[in-house]
Parts: C-alpha cells; structure tokens; sequence
C-alpha cells in the first residue's frame, strides 16, 4: 500500500514544504526591526515599540481581492493580486491615522502550484514595502475539489498602531472643511461583477484584446493594482490638521464619505474636479451605466479623499503633488438639511 495516501486524495505536504522554503527570502524582505521571529512558526511575532506614544491604539483591516481575482485566472497573471490584497487592508487602517505594522495573508486553492503561489506572495511582499508593514505569516490551504482547477482565493489581515489622541474619526469636521481627492491609479479592486458584465458579457472582448479608447489592452487595465496611500497620507498628517479621511471602495463617494460625516454634516462633491481616467468613460458608455450607479459603484478617478480646513486645502494639495500624487481640491462641507442625502456629486 502506498505511503502517501494525503497526496492521492488531493494534498501534497512535499510540496507545501517546497513552498515554504521559496517563499522564506521574499516574506523576509518585508521585515522591519518588530519582527522577531521567522516564517514557519505557529504564530508571527512583533514587537511593539511605543516609546513615543502616551496612549497606543492597535487598528485592525480585513478584506480581500473580490472578483478581480477572476481577471488573474484568465490571464494567468498572478503578480499584481497581492498588492491589491495588501492595498485593500492597509489604506482603512490609515483612514484613522494609524501606521501599519505587519500583515498576515491566507490562500486557499484547490492544488498548490508553486510557480503561482509564489507570484501571489511576491505580490503580496512588494505591497506591503509599500506600506511599509511586514509580512509576518499567512497560511496557505489546499483544498481538493473546493475550487476550480487554475483558481484561489486570497484574504488579508493588516495591523496597524496609533496614538489615542491622534485618532482621526471625523468627529471634528465642520462645515465650511474642504475636501481633497487623491488620484486613483483605476478601477482598484472593486465593481468587478458589473465590469466583467460588461466588457466579457455584452461587448464580448478577451483580456488581450487592445482597447484604443484605453490605451492598452483589457487585461493590462482591469489588472492595474490598487494605489496604496500610507505613505502619503502619513506624510500630509506629520504636517497638518486633517479632520476625517475615507478610502473609497464599494459604495463609492456616497457609502464612505458619509460613514466619516457628522450628522449635521454634508459632503458636496464637484465632478470634473479632477481628471477621471478612461476606463470609467468607456465602462459608463458601453455599460449604459447612470451617473448616480458609477458614484455608487465605483471610485471614478478617487481613491481616497481627506478633508482638511479651509486656510490649508490648496498647501495640502500641493504638498501631495509634490510627492507625485495626483490630488485636486473636489469638494467642500456644508450644513446638512434633515433628510437629505449625506453626500452630493454635482454634475460639472
């Protein structure tokens, strides 16, 4: 009788450790100074170093990629996933000011294929030395018979720490604030059930297919990974008062800005403010997608938005351009009459 009756049902614990061994040098080189321990072990460990903080506060992010992962199966592009996975958590952690720690990643898959898991987790590393966390763990679950041949899906788990009164909830915006956008680098990682309707569905069109409108071909654009803002924001905050920020996701302008707005409050924001990028013009066009269902579903050219005082909006912007972050005053606070929407886009 053969030995390896695991691997006959679908598992293969060789090649799990085969994996662990390709991916050690790449989750290592995310390592920061809190690290203290290594891959391998039942759990990561981090130290904390709050010397400088009278009260720190740990921030917790979960999310995944959603069914852009569904892009990466048909191209057979599994590199860029990971950044969106690490993006997806680490830009709602500093909405509140925090600065990210380290990250965990889980994958489960129905057959570990080495070559793609280890794209998964490169991605995954180059995203998180983007925002400056390290990849302390992760698990990866191979599950015969689960998922599809060829398929995964990916969850991450970010940490981040800040001081109790540098805590940013929103709670001292006020009417007259303005709003800042900073420039999405596309579609995120987001709406993608409605945009796999519409270009693969309706207008038919295969991931290597060039796009003029686009400029590029379909893969290449719907693979552009989410812009991860720490960095920047981290910056702007060191330097000037911000009253409330939101990474703006599913729900678009509507659901995030208002789940920052005191009641009293409302965000109006003005279209044509900044530089919308094609793929929401094609998308809208071919799709006969509303205007109110693009702000709704998607982040239409703005991926993350700050609101900041008045006397400070124009330096901020400036700031942020100076960091080649594309960032246009979009908006302004003002009274909110009962019963009316939270947030309002103004057509240019």
């Amino acid at each position: 009788m053969s030995g390896d009756l695991y691997r006959e049902a679908g598992v293969d614990l060789h090649k799990a450790n085969e994996l662990v061994s390709r991916i050690r040098p790449i989750v290592r080189s995310t390592f920061s100074g809190g690290v203290i321990t290594d891959i391998g072990g039942f759990g990561g460990l981090f130290s904390l170093n709050c010397r400088d903080m009278k009260n720190p506060v740990l921030v917790s992010s979960t999310d995944g990629v959603g069914t852009k992962l569904k892009i990466a199966f048909m191209t057979g592009r599994h590199d860029t996933v990971g950044i969106d996975l690490v993006a997806m958590c680490v830009n709602d952690i500093v909405v509140q000011g925090a600065r990210p720690l380290f990250f965990l990643d889980y994958l489960a898959l129905g057959r570990i294929d080495l070559d793609v898991v280890e794209r998964l987790v490169a991605g995954i590393a180059a995203g998180c030395k983007q925002a400056g966390c390290s990849l302390i763990g992760g698990e990866t679950a191979e599950m015969p018979e689960f998922y599809q041949e060829g398929e995964y899906d990916m969850a991450g788990f970010a940490v981040g720490l800040v001081d109790n009164s540098h805590i940013i909830d929103g709670s001292t915006i006020r009417v007259g604030h303005r709003v800042i956008g900073l420039a999405s680098s596309g579609l995120h990682s987001n709406g993608y059930s409605l945009v796999r309707r519409i270009v693969f569905d309706k207008l038919g069109l295969e991931p290597d297919n060039f796009v003029p409108e686009l400029g590029r071909t379909v893969g290449e654009e719907l693979l552009e990974p989410t812009r991860i803002y720490v960095e920047p924001v981290l910056n702007v905050l060191r330097g000037y008062k911000v009253a409330g920020m939101a990474h703006i996701t599913g729900g678009g302008f509507h659901d995030n800005i208002e789940r920052i707005l005191p009641k009293a409050c409302r965000a109006v924001i003005r279209e044509g403010a900044w530089e919308r990028p094609p793929v929401f013009a094609f998308l809208q066009e071919k799709g006969g997608v509303s205007d109110d269902e693009m702000h709704r579903v998607f982040n239409n050219g703005i991926g993350f938005v700050v609101v900041v005082e008045p006397g400070e909006a124009e330096e901020v912007v400036s700031f942020l351009r100076g960091m080649n972050i594309g960032a246009s005053l979009i908006g302004e606070i003002v009274a909110r009459d009962p019963g009316a929407d939270a947030v309002q886009v103004l057509k240019a």
